[in-house]
């Protein structure tokens, strides 16, 4: 099996409450979510059925619902926390996720966190 093939969801645009000061815990804030989610896309693509690759939609809705419930203080948490909803959740061999809060930094567009994690990272 490969993990060459990957599925790309870019700016998903959520609220929740993250960070660490008093104001940030108050109102749900933006965060910009973008998955790279490997997989092997060769049997789906050869026999174009949908029942043979993974359920982007499926992991997106889990995503969204986790992450409008959470209360983190850290985007590294978040970040880790939805890498574990792909890799154990829905058995994504792997996954690269960014997460970043628009308008955290004065001057900057905003400010996050890339990180990648596979199965063995959640044992």
């Amino acid at each position: 099996m490969s993990n060459r093939d990957k599925i790309i969801i870019k700016g998903l645009l959520l609220r929740a409450i993250i960070g660490i000061e008093e104001w940030e815990r108050r109102d749900k804030q933006d965060i910009l979510i973008d998955l790279t989610l490997f997989t092997d896309a060769g049997e789906a693509g050869q026999r174009d059925d949908v029942n043979a690759t993974l359920n982007y939609r499926t992991i997106t809705k889990a995503i969204i619902r986790h992450v409008e419930e959470s209360q983190y203080q850290l985007v590294e948490a978040l970040a880790t926390a939805i890498a574990r909803v792909c890799v154990v959740d829905f058995q994504v061999p792997r996954v690269i996720v960014r997460v970043e809060k628009p308008g955290a930094l004065r001057f900057a567009r905003s400010v996050g966190i890339e990180i990648e994690r596979e199965a063995g990272d959640f044992e």
